[in-house]
């Protein structure tokens, strides 16, 4: 149950937030603080999902609980309460930080819908910080070749900047490695990184997909809709298999890097977005605009820095590590013990050609560690790999 704390001095408008969200929305709780001072001693002691605040109180305006909460717990998601004269401060609070802000008298759709999207954002930044803890372990950089060293050098470069980045390279090679290290090296490692696979979303979804939708846009459109740009604002967006993208969802994406503003399917309203763009593909882009398929000043916004990871026949000498790093993983994964494979699996394992890439050596090794023998030998390999 989502946990709400309302900061208001005027009792009435306490009174009617409370009734439409508490009746509207049985998930919700509410308490209440009827100035600043009474709110940010509230923060300090209690847990919340959201806090709605006006901006006008004594004691303690809303602009300095704001600030306050900034400092004590700046996970929790900020709507500002505005009265007509207070829509400015309103804005300039969103550039502090505020989530969004609602107008007085409100509205109950809008109220209802900023803060639906505002806690799915908490719970969406909540669980990326989660998932960080496990990027170490799952996301590892494994290889000691000339090739690895050329990437891990660009990545300490690269990542504390925002530039954009291109990754190019076969499928499986390990693009989706590269963006996780990019983001978890960078400024915007506290904010989200959000992940979209350009190749699996349809075509006439991707625009929602990406961008969000209005109640009403088309005909499963049966509420406002948070796209993939707004929630990754403050972090990172990585636009995976992006030379799937469709043309129209091109142009879009071109003017979201144009102007940092973006608008949902059926809307007008722009929509203030701060994100770092991570995009890759496994395509040739440059064959991709000569036969029109992708645009040439799109392809240029995003490969401001190139990477280009390389397949694993390139690289060979690092299939070794390789091996440990995965027979250990995945002995832990399956809650056995570790096997060890000997010089001659591996010679065996080095000399065949790894079309799929790293992806493929993964699925090979957990084959092995699944049907060979304690000491994995190169006869487990000729007789279970399935293709030596």
């Amino acid at each position: 149950m989502a946990k709400i704390l309302l900061i208001e001095d005027e009792p009435a408008i306490r009174r009617v937030l409370v009734k439409i969200l508490t009746e509207e929305n049985s998930k919700y709780t509410v308490e209440e603080a009827e100035d600043g001072l009474q709110g940010t001693e509230k923060i300090k002691n209690e847990d919340y999902d959201l806090v709605l605040c006006d901006i006008k109180m004594p004691k303690m305006d809303g602009v300095e609980v704001l600030e306050a909460i900034k400092k004590i717990k700046p996970e929790i998601p900020v709507v500002m309460i505005s009265g007509h004269g207070d829509l400015e401060t309103a804005v300039n609070t969103m550039k502090m930080g505020a989530f969004d802000y609602i107008a007085k008298p409100p509205d109950l759709n809008r109220l209802l819908n900023t803060v639906r999207n505002a806690l799915d954002r908490k719970e969406l930044v909540a669980e990326n910080t989660r998932l960080k803890k496990k990027v170490s372990k799952n996301f590892q950089m494994i290889g000691e070749s000339k090739e690895i060293g050329h990437i891990q050098e660009l990545i300490e470069k690269v990542a504390p900047t925002d530039a954009r980045v291109l990754i190019t390279g076969p499928n499986g090679s390990g693009k989706e490695l590269v963006a996780h290290w990019l983001h978890q090296k960078s400024e915007r490692s506290s904010g989200p990184m959000i992940e979209v696979n350009c190749a699996a979303i349809p075509s006439e979804l991707i625009e929602s997909e990406l961008f969000g939708h209005v109640k009403g846009a088309f005909t499963s459109a049966n509420k406002d809709r948070a796209g993939k740009f707004e929630m990754a604002s403050g972090g990172t967006i990585f636009l995976d298999e992006v030379g799937d993208m469709s043309l129209p969802a091109q142009a879009k994406v071109l003017r979201a890097l144009q102007e940092s503003k973006i608008s949902r399917v059926g809307s007008s309203k722009d929509i203030k977005v701060d994100v770092r763009v991570i995009a890759a593909t496994n395509k040739d882009l440059k064959n991709e605009i000569e036969d029109k398929r992708f645009r040439e000043d799109l392809y240029h916004r995003l490969a401001v820095i190139l990477i280009e990871v390389p397949p694993l026949n390139n690289r060979k000498e690092d299939i070794p590590l390789l091996v440990d790093y995965f027979s250990k993983k995945i002995a832990e994964e399956h809650g056995s013990n570790d096997k060890k494979f000997n010089d001659d699996a591996l010679k065996l394992l080095k000399e065949y050609d790894w079309r799929g890439n790293i992806r493929e050596l993964r699925n090979v090794v957990e084959r092995l560690m699944i049907l060979g023998g304690k000491e994995i030998t190169e006869e487990d390999v000729k007789v279970f790999a399935g293709k030596l």
